[in-house]
């Protein structure tokens, strides 16, 4: 990454800019459930403030809707409501609480009242903007939006890899208005693994595929064609190709669009002569419930009004045989419905025999990187990537805008 990092700042009594990703799942009341993104953001906000540079923070959260479009005065004040709970101050009092005070939040992102806080701050002191999405210039990336924000700063830094991958304003646009721009040490360690996985992976290399669609990753799979040794194909996605080769899936989960991708992909295979491993039973349900009845069963055999929820116990073997060979694995989308109890074994086991492994291992954001935490194996893992977005388009071969645009090291 041949990028300026936060180390070739010097951050020492300037107003530092800086793009978090705070975007953190929440309680009904909006406090903070799980404050792992907040964490990862400290080594870039505790270097700043520990060389005495004044940090101001911005961040998205959650899907705020515009009350300028509300169709009555009822459903207004019912979306105002809404997105009080996508208010940044749950988050600012968790960030308080992770770095011992000193953090101020402020109800606007631009504007004379930010600008009047920003001005009064003295070395070490924290701001949290408001929610950079209550503004609806940010999504646009409207370049007086990126001005107004770049005003606020001498040196711009990037430290939201989940948001990396989105033009907006405050990931973006910003960039382009401010001296020097830079990447955080949480933006600079997921492109330095992501960029070993594309550029110069350690081998064999093994990428583990999940999630519900063939057609939602058909990129990621053609970018990984190239690249890898072995993939296998679990969760919904499987069935896709199993179908593809004319067996039984009962109602499983089926993207029709994606059978013609599933058989091009096994004929690559065959053609560069990787393994394409896919599964050889399955826990099968008669219903999508964690209560429903279930049981195991071999390849080509799911009841017909029965579906396929969780990889079975030969499938576990299998795979875990392919993991115990590899040298570096990239890992994103889970086996199973790992959210049910009934349903998660294939996951967890999946999870652990990557924990278990002397490989590096690399977890794509979003639901893996939730598994993985719900078996406790973060720690495990070489690197669990805090952006699922972010992470398949990296996969998927692109740059990211958010990294583009930071200013080049000379």
């Amino acid at each position: 990454m041949n990028k300026l990092t936060i180390e070739d700042l010097d951050v020492t009594g300037k107003r530092v800019l800086m793009r978090v990703d705070f975007n953190v799942p929440q309680n009904d009341d909006g406090t903070v459930r799980d404050d792992t993104r907040i964490r990862a953001a400290l080594p870039s906000i505790n270097y700043v403030r520990d060389r005495g540079g004044k940090l101001i923070l911005m961040s998205h959260l959650g899907r705020p809707k515009d009350p300028a479009k509300a169709e009555s005065e009822e459903e207004k004040a019912k979306i105002i409501k809404e997105n009080n709970l996508f208010k940044m101050d749950p988050i600012a009092d968790k960030l308080r609480e992770l770095v011992g005070g000193n953090v101020v939040k402020l109800d606007q992102l631009v504007g004379p009242e930010v600008d009047a806080a920003v001005n009064k701050m003295q070395p070490g002191d924290i701001v949290v903007l408001e929610n950079t999405r209550f503004n609806k210039g940010e999504t646009k990336n409207d370049p007086e939006l990126s001005k107004q924000l770049a005003a606020l700063a001498d040196v711009y830094v990037n430290d939201a890899f989940g948001s990396a991958h989105r033009a907006h304003s405050s990931t973006e646009g910003v960039a382009h208005f401010v001296s020097q721009s830079a990447a955080g040490y949480l933006l600079g360690k997921e492109m330095q693994f992501f960029t070993r996985v594309l550029t110069n992976p350690e081998r064999p290399l093994l990428a583990i595929l999940g999630g519900a669609k063939v057609s939602d990753k058909i990129p990621v799979i053609e970018n990984l064609l190239n690249l890898v040794d072995t993939l296998i194909i679990g969760g919904g996605m499987a069935f896709t190709f199993l179908k593809a080769q004319g067996y039984e899936i009962g109602k499983s989960l089926l993207d029709e669009p994606g059978i013609e991708t599933a058989k091009d992909v096994m004929k690559k295979a065959k053609e560069k002569g990787f393994a394409l491993l896919l599964p050889d039973d399955f826990v099968v349900a008669s219903e999508f419930s964690g209560e429903a009845q279930s049981k195991v069963v071999p390849l080509g055999q799911i009841p017909a009004d029965w579906m396929g929820l969780d990889i079975g116990p030969k499938t576990i073997e299998k795979f875990r045989g392919a993991i115990a060979k590899a040298r570096m694995i990239v890992w994103n989308g889970p086996p199973g419905v790992f959210e049910m109890e009934k349903f998660a074994n294939g996951t967890k086991q999946i999870a652990q025999a990557l924990a278990d492994s002397q490989a590096t291992t690399i977890i794509g954001g979003g639901d893996t990187a939730a598994a993985v935490s719900q078996f406790g194996l973060e720690d495990k893992m070489s690197h669990v990537s805090t952006g699922g977005g972010a992470s398949l388009e990296m996969l998927e071969g692109k740059v990211l805008p958010g990294l583009l645009a930071l200013t080049d090291k000379e």
